[in-house]
């Protein structure tokens, strides 16, 4: 039985190594929920992800990956007309820059009849984000589909707002992601995202806002000034630690990643956010979304004593 599950669109990735060296790129892996399993998986949660994949070289690399993290792949299928998605990442003086090739992709064709019911029902724990709705319609539906299982087996979900309006217009963002929010038990925003989300401006106003809509922890993280999580009964900032950050992408899959595997442990959210801080900050020190998520071992000695 997994801790949990994640679905959404994984990602071929390739980071420009050196600024000074503008052609030069190391390949990796991306995707939101899928770094958010590897940093579960690498954390100690029992993690499966459900997706699409074409069946190509990039889509067989993934598989291998996963199974290489002990990431579950029951859920994952080969799509034979489409291609798995690409992206790119580029460093300059106003910090990293995303060029996607993901249009039509096999993770984009994903649809509710195509979902691993069994596995969904299984878990403990469902994640998914905006970003797995907003990649089509058929992913948005898919997701809520997802959802709705696991609520009807008492299965918690989380879900990260994840914002991107190169994907889809702001007024469609909001409804979709604040109605999957209001269905979801925890819930994931970023500041930055939340701001345009919600058009509040304090952290607390924002987490006023999503504990409204239903779900029974609000995380929300600040960057550098850390994270603010809410209850309906207590409110805590809880504060990071500063590091030399070399390349934030995918810090905050990270940061959901070490939060629901060390959350479901103990079900302490203010514990599992100090967790997350550090598994985050831990992340930045490296480049690409996946090879410097840190295991267990480097989280627990980097924590304050």
């Amino acid at each position: 039985m997994p801790d949990i599950v994640a679905l959404g669109e994984p990602l071929i990735e390739f980071n420009q190594a050196r600024a000074d060296q503008p052609s030069s790129y190391l390949q990796g892996f991306g995707g939101d929920t899928s770094n958010m399993a590897i940093a579960a998986a690498r954390l100690g949660a029992r993690v499966a992800y459900a997706t699409r994949l074409g069946n190509d070289a990039f889509g067989r690399m993934f598989v291998d990956l996963w199974t290489r993290e002990g990431v579950d792949t029951s859920g994952v299928a080969f799509d034979q007309e489409a291609p798995t998605g690409v992206y790119f990442v580029t460093h300059g003086p106003k910090g990293h820059e995303f060029s996607y090739l993901r249009t039509g992709s096999a993770a984009s064709r994903m649809a509710p009849s195509q979902l691993p019911d069994a596995l969904l029902r299984a878990a403990r724990l469902v994640h998914a984000s905006g970003i797995s709705q907003a990649i089509s319609p058929s992913c948005a539906d898919a997701v809520f589909a997802a959802i709705r299982h696991a609520r009807a087996s008492g299965t918690t979900v989380c879900y990260d707002t994840n914002l991107r309006l190169r994907l889809w217009p702001l007024d469609r963002a909001r409804a979709v992601i604040h109605a999957a929010v209001a269905l979801a038990d925890i819930a994931r925003p970023g500041l930055d995202d939340a701001r345009q989300l919600t058009g509040r401006e304090s952290p607390d106003d924002i987490c006023d806002f999503y504990l409204g809509l239903g779900p029974r922890i609000v995380a929300l993280t600040l960057g550098k000034d850390g994270t603010l999580v809410a209850t309906p009964q207590e409110r805590r900032l809880v504060p990071t630690r500063a590091v030399e950050a070399v390349d934030a992408t995918g810090a905050g899959d990270t940061f959901d990643g070490a939060f629901l595997a060390d959350w479901l442990r103990h079900g302490d959210p203010f514990q599992a956010a100090a967790y997350a801080n550090a598994a985050a900050a831990l992340k930045t020190q490296g480049l690409g979304a996946v090879a410097p998520i840190p295991h267990r071992a480097a989280v627990e000695a980097f924590l304050p004593s």
